[in-house]
């Protein structure tokens, strides 16, 4: 936990010098749905009618980057699923959003996606690593969750990886955004297709960086919560 608030702490210095830290997570089950009528809006005496029907378009997997000196989200990726390979590929398309020089460091919580097989491959084809990885659930490198987790925490790595604790999901800065994105663009909203919601919520980044973005200030300083 200390190390996670020091990174937030250090993150402006380490942007100056290079360095980006991002705060990452997914949001599953964003769900592309359509009201049924519409809404009657208020008048005197009489309050506003919502239609409680709607009708469902499907569902999309938002990923989303939380740059923590800035307060801007970067590189969103939205699709139908979240498998390790859709994790590894979102992670590949932001680093080529930079040039070589820049490293960065990846704050993610400890679900399974983060530690993967693929994950650690892009990293080391990154990295230009010539040694054998081993084989996942043998050997090396790849063996398990805790020689992938360790090789992928490697401060010399350009592109390296903090785990938040178990059951500490709550202290990546992105779920606050997420909270953000839900009030202020999914709660009420009305989408006749994942493709119309999609769009939306692209617009709403889009908008959130220019008018809304500012590094979070982030009081919390790694100390155990009393109860």
């Amino acid at each position: 936990m200390s190390a996670i608030c020091e990174l937030y702490k250090q993150a402006p210095a380490l942007l100056a010098a290079g360095t980006r830290v991002i705060s990452g997570d997914e949001k599953t089950g964003i769900q592309a749905l359509e009201v049924a009528a519409p809404t009657l809006p208020m008048k005197p005496g009489q309050v506003e009618r919502r239609e409680y029907e709607y009708i469902r378009h499907g569902t999309q997997c938002l990923t989303a980057n939380f740059e923590v000196a800035t307060g801007k989200v970067i590189s969103p990726t939205l699709a139908a699923t979240r498998t390790e390979q859709d994790f590894s590929e979102h992670i590949a398309r932001t680093i080529a959003t930079a040039d070589g020089a820049t490293r960065w460091v990846f704050i993610l919580d400890g679900l399974n996606t983060h530690f993967s097989e693929s994950l650690v491959r892009l990293v080391a084809a990154v990295e230009g690593t010539t040694i054998d990885l081993g084989t996942k659930g043998k050997t090396g490198i790849l063996e398990n969750l805790a020689s992938r987790r360790a090789y992928l925490e490697d401060a010399s790595h350009r592109v390296r990886f903090a785990f938040t604790p178990k059951h500490c999901s709550w202290m990546n800065q992105v779920e606050i955004w997420f909270s953000i994105l839900s009030r202020r663009a999914l709660k009420r909203a009305s989408f006749a297709s994942i493709e119309e919601m999609n769009a939306a919520i692209l617009a709403f980044i889009d908008y959130f960086n220019a008018v809304l973005a500012k590094p979070f200030r982030w009081t919390y300083a790694g100390r155990p919560l009393m109860t």
